[in-house]
């Protein structure tokens, strides 16, 4: 899956990757190595906007001005200029299922922050990819806050 995009055979996108989190973890090692910059949002305990908001303030380093609500999100995303990347993002999304059962609406909401702000970076020389990690946790229990339209990477 890495290695897809990393090399382009995968176009960059907002995927569900059915994983454990250690070969989760050494992706992401490989894709650093490759000079993507690499972030990891974990929103374990995350289960609502102003929390998931406050996490992603910190998982992307975004600046102090940031106005925590989902415009703001989504200008940071398609700015990152605080946080360079040599040849491209990917931001390993984790332990979602919380949020969503939680606040589904929110959870929907950072998805299509998610993709737009996989649009915006598609044609730079520094693409963004979401990975949505999928663990075996996530699979023993039923499909909750995915939509059918999201690939498996």
């Amino acid at each position: 899956m890495i290695a897809e995009l990393l090399t382009g055979r995968r176009p960059p996108g907002v995927y569900t990757w059915p994983v454990d989190r250690k070969e989760a973890a050494r992706g992401a090692a490989e894709a650093e190595r490759a000079g993507r910059r690499v972030f990891w949002l974990d929103v374990h305990d995350v289960r609502d906007k102003r929390a998931l908001l406050e996490r992603c303030a910190e998982e992307f380093l975004l600046p102090s001005y940031f106005g925590h609500n989902w415009d703001a999100l989504q200008d940071g995303l398609r700015d990152l200029s605080w946080a360079p990347a040599n040849c491209g993002y990917l931001v390993m999304y984790d332990h979602w299922r919380e949020l969503a059962g939680a606040d589904p609406a929110v959870h929907q909401t950072l998805l299509e922050v998610f993709t737009a702000a996989v649009e915006h970076w598609r044609h730079t020389s520094t693409p963004l990819a979401v990975l949505i990690l999928v663990t075996e946790e996530d699979r023993e229990n039923a499909p909750v806050g995915l939509p059918d339209a999201l690939p498996d990477a």
